[in-house]
């Protein structure tokens, strides 16, 4: 895109005054966006396929949603148009704006437009991404220094994946997806992994990481690299500056130590470039997630904040939804059993939320749902889900949540189960998922998915609690 138009389109995003029409509004990304349209005081409404909890709180907060694709529901006045690229070609209210030379923008450059002027954090990665980017963003906000944060996830501290300051610092979640990171140009970077994801996009885990190695290159001249000890091709990572982090690993610049735990809680000091911030509380599961917290930490530290609110920080914060969060905890439920949700949709995030749970409570049967999202992701990693989903006691797989994509022959859930040699693992339906939990002894367990399961969550709770 030429200098000049960059110059228009961010005046007519930031400075515009007129209704804004969001194609896919009840994307996690693009609801961030349509609350930063509201927070300025603009009309928003917008399209998505079906409704969710998501897009209901968007209607309660004054935003006009429909669920049918008929040019005679969107906004003809629409000064903006922001579409995701998950919506598919065909799409009649897609076209009509394009066919009749409305301003029409990808999330990604309605992302730049915002922070092309500020002072921009962005989290990258395959899997990690939107609890650091939270926590990061929470310390700002808890420390008053504050942000404008558009995340990737619920708040729990909030309940919502925007808000807004008058400090002139941004926090994004820097999505791969599509190479959208690449408009984004941070002051501040982190790339928490680099694992194969998205193969439906770039073919090859090569090219995925030569977006990412890209992505480093748009860090600005004097800012600094976040990125996770020992990340593939580490090497070619671009920024004057860079710092490593790790979970306990001491080779990194960044790391914890001292680890506890404390009542589903993790108890630890973080070690910053040789300086030591003890005894933070993160009331978050999972090892992982204090590795995610050492990045939030390394953060922290780089843009000044004293040691002190930091801590506070950690101690108030309430993690983020989906991310293991629990659900039932031992002392809500009569039976003890531990319900936690997770976003967790591909191998390293299940493996990472799996062991997360088995450290936490040992001895403990581990029961998980699992829903795959995207054919052809369950296609390319299919042995990775049978490698690490065997890793739980017993394992129930949902049928796959498509979301963008049509059926690619041969490719199911079963595709999964053929491919393990876990004896307790078992199909199963939706509508019956309540049976079964209803008729059989539950532990810890475990729902996770980024399709619809989460509709499945109050229900299940109650049955859960009412066991």
């Amino acid at each position: 895109m030429e200098v000049k138009n960059k110059i228009s389109i961010t005046q007519k995003v930031k400075q515009g005054q007129g209704p804004v029409y969001f194609l896919g509004i009840g994307g996690i990304g693009m609801s961030a966006l349509a609350r930063y349209f509201i927070s300025m005081n603009r009309k928003v409404s917008g399209y998505d396929r079906v409704s969710t909890p998501l897009t209901k709180k968007l209607e309660a907060e004054g935003i006009n949603i429909h669920y049918i694709d008929d040019v005679n529901l969107l906004d003809p006045l629409a000064e903006l148009v922001v579409y995701t690229p998950a919506v598919p070609a065909d799409h009649q209210e897609l076209n009509f704006y394009k066919n009749n030379d409305y301003l029409l923008l990808k999330r990604s450059d309605v992302l730049e437009a915002i922070t092309n002027d500020a002072f921009t954090i962005a989290v990258a990665g395959t899997h990690g991404k939107t609890t650091t980017s939270t926590l990061i963003a929470h310390i700002l906000r808890h420390s008053g220094v504050g942000c404008n944060a558009f995340l990737g996830g619920i708040s729990a501290n909030y309940e919502t994946n925007f808000w807004k300051s008058s400090n002139c610092t941004c926090v994004v979640e820097a999505d791969e997806y599509d190479r959208s990171f690449l408009k984004l140009f941070p002051d501040v970077a982190i790339i928490t992994a680099m694992d194969a994801d998205h193969l439906d996009i770039y073919g090859t885990e090569k090219n995925m990481q030569d977006a990412f190695v890209s992505f480093t290159g748009n860090i600005k001249e004097n800012g600094l690299l976040i990125y996770k000890y020992n990340l593939h091709r580490d090497t070619e990572l671009a920024a004057k500056n860079k710092w490593t982090y790790a979970a306990t690993d001491t080779n990194a610049d960044c790391f914890a130590k001292n680890i506890k735990i404390q009542n589903g809680a993790y108890v630890f000091d973080a070690i910053v470039k040789d300086k030591i911030i003890e005894g933070l509380t993160l009331h978050m599961g999972g090892r992982h997630n204090v590795e995610n917290a050492i990045a939030a930490v390394a953060v922290a530290m780089q843009v000044g904040i004293d040691e002190d609110k930091i801590r506070a920080a950690f101690s108030n914060f309430k993690g983020v939804k989906r991310r293991f969060e629990y659900i039932v905890k031992p002392s809500e439920g009569k039976t003890g059993v531990v319900m936690i949700d997770d976003y967790a949709h591909h191998p390293e995030e299940l493996r990472a939320l799996i062991m997360g749970a088995k450290e936490l409570f040992p001895g403990k049967k581990c029961t998980i749902v699992f829903q795959p999202h995207l054919y052809s992701r369950t296609r390319d990693l299919a042995a990775g889900f049978a490698e690490v989903l065997s890793l739980a006691d017993e394992v129930l797989l949902l049928p796959i949540y498509p979301a963008r994509e049509l059926p690619i022959p041969g490719v199911t859930s079963k595709t999964i189960l053929e491919k393990m040699t876990h004896q307790h693992v078992s199909l199963i339906e939706k509508g019956t998922l309540k049976e079964w939990i209803r008729n059989n002894d539950l532990q810890v367990f475990i729902m996770s998915g980024a399709g619809d399961i989460d509709t499945l969550i109050e229900p299940i709770k109650k049955i859960v609690e009412e066991k």
